[in-house]
């Protein structure tokens, strides 16, 4: 898969799903790319068949409500965090729409969730002040990390690290077999004044992270040395929510929602702006992933699109 600028350029909705009431708050591709999920606040997870673009699926969670959705390993099942009732973190089996396994211990919401991509481990972060190291295969907690403020995490793509953003300024990172030992390294970066970190990523390459907010800006930094890489701007986001900015596979590009319901696409060495896509949504655009495998793209608001190229890769 070769992505350039006018292949990017030349992305256009080829699908529109309009199943959903409330905006979407999540999406996560599986790992081989065939499938999507999805979760809104209407309290709905979808499921998508990328190959076919069709929908396959509706579950509902009306009880606990449901945000932060992501598959495990395999394609039929995913945790999520829960918008009532509690902060408990929910595993479900999307077969047949049953809790495999409860991960009780946040007593706030929970804030950033993110796999493992190498084996059943996940962690997560909330307004507890707390990061937490969890097993799919048992319900305790293996390891807790109090923090001096709201925390966002993420695994490396080797599955050995895992850095912790916190209160807007600093990102640790740790060492997954000796994370108790505290973080082997801590980058200070100017502490955001007009907004608040929402996300972390790394690039698939590792050597990047990428930090989205809940302002108009996101921030791209050096793995190995905190370096700041690249400020993005240009996009639209006045109402304060979280928009997900995301990496293209080849960690070249930098694609970004807006609260106009457009699309920002940036290259990732030069920070200069690739184009703006319209995908005509009607709201704020707040989840937007490239698949993995494939090359497609989804975007979500209270729709949710499939963005295909309409010229040839050369």
């Amino acid at each position: 898969m070769k992505l350039n600028d006018p292949v990017i350029r030349s992305f256009k909705v080829a699908k529109v799903f309009r199943e959903n009431q409330d905006k979407l708050n999540s999406i996560d591709f599986s790992t081989n790319g065939e499938k999507l999920i999805s979760c809104s606040e209407d309290d709905q997870i979808v499921l998508y068949d990328c190959e076919k673009g069709t929908q396959t699926r509706t579950v509902n969670s009306k009880k606990y409500g449901v945000d932060l959705i992501h598959f495990t390993h395999s394609s039929m099942t995913a945790i999520h965090s829960s918008t009532k009732v509690d902060d408990t973190i929910r595993y479900l089996s999307l077969h047949d729409n049953k809790y495999l396994r409860y991960f009780p211990g946040h007593t706030k919401k929970v804030i950033s969730l993110n796999i493992s991509p190498i084996d059943d481990t996940f962690i997560s972060g909330s307004l507890d002040k707390t990061l937490r190291l969890w097993d799919l295969r048992s319900p305790n907690c293996q390891g807790v990390m109090h923090l001096q403020g709201k925390p966002v995490a993420a695994f490396d793509p080797e599955g050995l690290i895992f850095a912790a953003g916190v209160n807007s300024e600093s990102i640790k990172l740790y060492d997954l077999r000796s994370y108790d030992k505290g973080p082997f390294v801590t980058f200070m970066l100017n502490q955001e004044k007009e907004c608040e970190w929402t996300g972390l990523k790394f690039s698939k390459d590792g050597k990047t992270i990428l930090i989205s907010t809940n302002g108009s800006v996101i921030r791209l930094i050096d793995a190995f040395h905190g370096t700041p890489l690249q400020t993005f701007t240009g996009y639209l986001n006045n109402k304060g929510i979280p928009i997900e900015a995301s990496f293209s596979p080849d960690s070249q590009y930098i694609f970004s929602g807006s609260t106009d319901g457009r699309v920002h696409v940036w290259n990732a060495d030069t920070g200069f702006k690739v184009c703006v896509l319209n995908g005509d949504h009607p709201s704020p655009v707040q989840c937007i992933q490239f698949n993995p495998k494939y090359m497609m793209m989804v975007s979500a608001c209270t729709n949710l699109a499939f963005w295909l190229p309409t010229i040839e890769e050369e």
